[in-house]
């Protein structure tokens, strides 16, 4: 108690000096100092609580007013972005086509062809693998005539591509390939003696080279100097007759067979393939995939080709017509020969075959 009786004294004498000073303001030879109270100092024991409040007191509760829309639509969640291009293709087409010396069998007709298409695409960084998985079949009616096949094909193509950096536009790459078909095919009207059926022929391509792959073009060179082609005769009737160039069956002097034909054939090369897809115009597409071969071993410069070029026009969502063309040129392939008594008395002779496609039908992509 006797602390705060000195605190009390000792600040009302500051208080008391500082009102003398401002009454006798205190002058130098050129400044005046002018001193103004700014604030009271007020020493209380206990904060004592208001009692009555005046009727003039204008007392406010201070609050927060704001104002909130509400969410209308669901609150999209982050979703992971993926690094897969996919692609779900299926149509049905009424086409026209044209066969020229077309070894897997058809002939000039109106038919309806059938394809389904799934790719996969991956791309990240260094990496990028690319499949697809292209199946089509189709029956042609012609009047008078049983239903002949108009065309048929199993395609599957995978690569896995890494390169050094995110700059460079070179891919190492290892590449598998493989073809095949459906359905028996015949040479028509004779529809007796098959001459191609499901894996004969199938053709599997494995090796390891290189890729260009441009950024933000639908271009793909591949380049392998290492490559094993494997052709697949597993038809034992085809195999025995040497069909897509196996081994032909050992017959004696009577035609009898003494040792059955091979049902593979196994080749080692070079091999180049390049698939680019451009917009010629307002949905209107161009596309073409193009393969070449070459054997080291056994002819070595002479080369196959797998060449398919398309035009796809739409219509609308689903609604689209199309161009296309195969062509395609193996040497281990041989028309027009003669076989009698199972001697060959006329050797065959390679020939280039050649398909036309032009049709327009339905198509949904999903």
């Amino acid at each position: 108690m006797f602390k705060k009786t000195i605190v009390i004294l000792v600040l009302t004498f500051c208080i008391a000096e500082i009102n003398a000073q401002i009454s006798n303001p205190v002058e130098t030879d050129s400044v005046q100092v002018d001193t103004t109270i700014v604030g009271t100092i007020v020493v209380r024991k206990n904060q004592e609580k208001i009692k009555n409040i005046p009727r003039g007191v204008k007392l406010a509760n201070p609050r927060i007013t704001y104002e909130a829309n509400p969410r209308r639509e669901n609150f999209g969640w982050f979703k992971v972005p993926s690094f897969w291009d996919k692609t779900n293709h299926l149509g049905i087409a009424i086409n026209e086509v044209a066969f020229v010396n077309w070894k897997a069998g058809g002939n000039n007709s109106v038919s309806a062809i059938g394809n389904v298409k799934f790719v996969r695409n991956y791309k990240f960084r260094y990496i990028q693998w690319n499949n697809s998985l292209d199946l089509r079949f189709g029956l042609s009616a012609i009047e008078g005539e049983k239903l002949r096949k108009a065309d048929d094909a199993i395609r599957f193509s995978s690569t896995f591509a890494y390169r050094r950096d995110t700059i460079s536009n070179w891919y190492y790459s290892v590449k598998a390939n493989f073809n095949s078909q459906f359905a028996d095919g015949y040479k028509y009207p004779n529809t007796e003696d098959k001459i191609s059926t499901f894996m004969a022929p199938g053709y599997l391509f494995l090796g390891a080279g290189t890729s260009y792959i441009p950024e933000g073009k639908k271009f793909n060179l591949y380049i392998s100097p290492i490559t094993q082609k494997a052709t697949f005769v597993l038809d034992q009737e085809l195999a025995n007759s040497g069909a897509f160039g196996v081994q032909k069956a050992e017959r004696d002097a009577d035609g009898n067979i003494t040792k059955e034909g091979e049902r593979t054939l196994m080749e080692f090369g070079f091999l180049v393939t390049n698939t680019w897809k451009t917009d010629v115009a307002k949905n209107m597409t161009l596309a073409h995939d193009l393969t070449l071969y070459t054997d080291y071993l056994n002819s070595f410069g002479n080369i196959d080709v797998d060449w398919e070029l398309r035009l796809d026009m739409k219509v609308n969502q689903y609604v689209k017509a199309n161009i296309g063309t195969n062509l395609l040129y193996d040497d281990d392939v041989v028309f027009d020969e003669v076989v009698t008594d199972g001697v060959v008395t006329t050797p065959g002779r390679p020939k280039i075959q050649f398909k036309q496609l032009l049709g327009v039908g339905l198509s949904y992509d999903f």
